[in-house]
């Protein structure tokens, strides 16, 4: 079936895999993609697609309802998957009216234009909102897990920034009937991740000989999730989710956090051709940032039993690839940090409807 689908955020980490995806996968959807371009934001993680029939890019911000009304009306989207966020934790605690305006406001925006399009044929039309499992809050039992149904307690402005999202994407479909679905997801791991993340970051630190700095004693536990999967799965939310639902997205891969980096320490001994240990001198233990959850771990029964999604990778896998892919691109994580992508795209894309 023919859809005009909007894809938000997919120059971003996550949304360039669900892009990629959706076009290669779907040649007869048209898929718009919009992203601002901010820091996180970089074409060069779909350049293998720009060139698709199928495939069209927006430079914009969802924070202008204006333009986004517009861009609506020009391409009569059917179809809405939003990703577009502010989305590190540090930095909604430096810079928490930037998370505000983005992920609460630009949200909203994205919900008055769909119901404008859409208002008296809702027949189907969907708006899928991603959010992420840190909505929920700690766990403070180990046996625990976030299920659907957990009552929100977001402890960061990041959190809470997210969590005020979906309860607008909620409230749309409660009160206008908008056909909406979302999905909360674990921590995201994989190639083209920005690296202020964990991940990247170690990863590029190591290779530089670098200090691999660890929050409070290493100790916060998370839920890893190959990114892949993750847009695996929102492909199968996207098609198969029943409207009105929400459904969590995990890995199945608890780690405390210096777990983590001991493993990826001792695995890039062997690739970098280091003695063993070298790496493990390279961490610095600094003071844990302010509303540190302790555990996140997600409960993904409901999308495995009802969409038939799981994961595919266990994470020593799924890292093992993540690291040769930063070691073979070690180009893209250079023109990352030096802000080269940024410029080469400068001017290239103006605030206009394509």
């Amino acid at each position: 079936m023919k859809k005009n689908i909007l894809i938000t955020g997919g120059a971003g980490f996550i949304g360039s895999h669900v892009v990629r995806l959706f076009v290669n996968k779907y040649p007869d959807y048209n898929i718009v993609n919009l992203d601002n371009l901010t820091y996180a934001g970089n074409l060069a993680n779909i350049a293998d697609i720009e060139n698709a029939p199928n495939y069209t890019f927006v430079k914009g911000d969802i924070v202008d309802l204006a333009f986004i009304n517009s861009l609506f009306e020009k391409h009569q989207f059917d179809s809405v998957i939003h990703l577009a966020a502010e989305s590190h934790v540090d930095r909604s605690i430096t810079h928490p009216l930037e998370f505000v305006m983005t992920n609460v406001v630009g949200t909203v925006n994205l919900l008055v234009a769909a119901r404008n399009l859409w208002k008296g044929n809702m027949e189907g039309k969907l708006f899928y909102h991603v959010s992420t499992d840190e909505v929920y809050g700690s766990l403070h039992n180990p046996e625990d897990f976030f299920l659907e149904t957990t009552p929100y307690d977001p402890q960061s402005p990041y959190s809470a920034s997210k969590a005020s999202s979906d309860h607008f994407v909620r409230a749309w479909h409660n009160t206008y009937k908008l056909p909406v679905v979302l999905s909360n997801c674990s921590n995201n791991y994989g190639p083209n991740q920005f690296p202020e993340k964990l991940l990247p970051l170690m990863i590029n630190n190591i290779v530089n000989n670098k200090p691999l700095p660890v929050y409070g004693k290493g100790e916060n536990v998370r839920d890893w999730l190959f990114v892949v999967d993750h847009a695996r799965a929102i492909d199968d939310v996207f098609h198969q989710g029943k409207v009105g639902e929400t459904y969590n997205i995990g890995g199945f891969n608890e780690w405390k956090n210096i777990d983590i980096v001991h493993l990826l320490c001792d695995t890039m001994d062997a690739k970098l051709g280091r003695e063993p240990g070298t790496n493990r001198g390279l961490i610095k233990f600094v003071e844990d940032r302010a509303g540190h959850d302790l555990r996140y771990a997600i409960d993904a029964t409901k999308i495995m039993n009802e969409l038939g999604w799981k994961p595919s990778l266990q994470f020593e896998e799924g890292m093992n690839k993540t690291i040769d892919w930063y070691l073979a691109n070690r180009e893209w994580i250079e023109q990352i940090t030096s802000g080269e992508y940024q410029k080469y795209y400068e001017g290239m894309y103006a605030n206009k409807l394509s």
